[in-house]
């Protein structure tokens, strides 16, 4: 089977890019021929306003580039990850007018939402969910904080809304589960062709033993991952249990300023991807403080494969990734003294913590492997070839 993998790059790679290159290795390793057509959001800065907010609705030079590929060899699935903003939904009708099936994975909410994460001040909002135009965001400058920006983005969804492009161009929807395909369908979105399909690990990167006596964070330093939260934990409930934090973000400066004085806080920066799993393998739990709709939350099934148990808010998809009492805990989101109850909980009862971490591992091996996801792919792009 020969793939075109379509995905529009950010300046910052994040778990979208991490998932969408497992993809496309393990197809590749499967055998499959995968090309990738990529635009990389870096060229932004040498164009116009204008020519970004055109693109964003219609890139025709996307539209032309995606023809000649599927012109050149046949392909029997064109792959969307991202079109966002410089490839744009012209990438579909390229497919469609070429007679090739589109699958669309959806990595985030940008098509119900301008900045595509149901957030704004701090909190979750879904004031543009379902509305035809999304006045909210506009209103709010919800993208980039710009309403010059977030107009471009809510003309691109209202003009594809009236085309019917959603409804009528894409083959399959993969949601990446079940929670976020039903926002979706909230939205408007045919139900019959929103499939879910999960985010996987590969390879295996084995289990740890779990006794380094240390939490763990690891994530994106910014206010919808709910970091203020797990701070507040440690520093309004003098949690005696080391605390590393791993990532970067826009509140970095305010956390190198917290540990000064909290000596039980490691932040420890960026990590490669080897030494993230060392330390997950070797932490008590995971904590997973997360104030938004997360799609999915790769960061947990990568410590449910290193046996380590996750503490996460009982919000969104890492809720429904997370079984209370079985892989993990869960608590309020936003609520630090309930974060501060279930570490707690966990430090004084070793023999759950131990039995979570054969139930997580067991949770890997079920549902997160590279051969599961490899047949449900399969069974999907059979599934848009038939349609």
């Amino acid at each position: 089977m020969r793939i075109l993998s379509v995905h529009n790059r950010y300046q910052i790679r994040g778990g979208e890019d991490e998932s969408r290159q497992a993809e496309e290795r393990l197809l590749r390793e499967m055998g499959h021929e995968v090309e990738v057509y990529e635009e990389h959001n870096d060229k932004i800065a040498t164009m116009s306003s204008l020519d970004v907010a055109s693109r964003t609705i219609w890139s025709q030079e996307a539209h032309q580039i995606i023809r000649q590929q599927l012109k050149k060899q046949t392909h029997d699935i064109v792959h969307v990850q991202n079109f966002f903003p410089l490839i744009s939904p012209s990438v579909y009708y390229a497919a469609k007018d070429e007679g090739v099936p589109v699958v669309q994975t959806l990595r985030n909410y940008r098509l119900l939402c301008p900045n595509a994460l149901f957030f704004r001040d701090g909190q979750v909002c879904e004031d543009c969910l379902g509305k035809f135009v999304p006045l909210p965001g506009i209103v709010h400058g919800c993208y980039r904080e710009s309403r010059v920006a977030s107009a471009a983005v809510a003309s691109m969804l209202m003009v594809h809304r009236t085309l019917r492009t959603w409804t009528k161009m894409v083959d399959v929807y993969i949601a990446l589960t079940e929670f976020a395909r039903q926002k979706f369908i909230e939205g408007g979105f045919p139900a019959e062709k929103i499939v879910v399909k999960s985010n996987f690990v590969h390879p295996d990167p084995h289990p740890g033993q779990g006794e380094g006596g240390y939490a763990l964070f690891v994530g994106r330093l910014s206010v919808e991952k709910g970091l203020d939260t797990l701070i507040a934990a440690w520093k309004q409930f003098q949690i005696k249990v080391p605390l590393k934090i791993i990532g970067d973000g826009p509140l970095a400066d305010s956390l190198a300023e917290d540990t000064k004085s909290m000596p039980h806080i490691e932040w420890l920066g960026r990590k490669p991807m080897s030494e993230v799993y060392d330390l997950m393998g070797e932490a008590m739990f995971l904590i997973f403080p997360s104030n938004w709709y997360e799609t999915f939350g790769r960061v947990a099934v990568e410590a449910f494969a290193k046996g380590t148990p996750v503490i996460a808010a009982n919000i969104g998809a890492i809720a429904e990734l997370v079984e209370h009492n079985r892989t993990g805990l869960k608590f309020t989101p936003g609520d630090s003294a309930d974060l501060a109850a279930k570490v707690q909980w966990l430090l004084e009862h070793p023999q759950e913590l131990s039995q979570m971490r054969q139930e997580v591992r067991v949770e890997y091996e079920t549902k997160y492997t590279a051969k599961q996801n490899y047949c449900r792919l399969m069974e999907i792009y059979e599934l848009a070839r038939s349609n």
